[in-house]
């Protein structure tokens, strides 16, 4: 085995567990009840961009299909943690304002 084959399958194995690590996250969310307010939008949006550019990059430039599925995967799951954020913000304020106006 080559040290380049090496090099493959630990990006191959550690980005799957990435993908993997979303899921609390996701869960997370998704039960909070304040808004999710701890969550960063701007960082969510930067990774969503760095890896959704990196799986066109892979796609486009190198033909790795391994690593543009991994990253476009990585992508959707920043993706869907803020769309998930942003939906739990509204709600949360939604309950505010009707709250406030009772």
């Amino acid at each position: 085995m080559t040290f380049a084959d090496i090099a493959y399958y630990l990006f191959t194995i550690f980005n799957t567990l990435r993908l993997v690590s979303y899921l609390p996250q996701i869960y997370r969310i998704a039960q909070d009840v304040n808004g999710a307010s701890a969550i960063s939008y701007s960082t969510w949006f930067l990774w969503t961009a760095a890896n959704g550019s990196t799986a066109v990059y892979s796609f486009s430039n190198l033909g790795d299909i391994t690593m543009g599925l991994i990253n476009g995967f990585n992508a959707l799951c920043c993706a869907v943690v803020v769309a998930l954020t942003a939906f739990k913000h509204r709600q949360f304020h939604s309950q505010i304002r009707r709250g406030c106006g009772n």
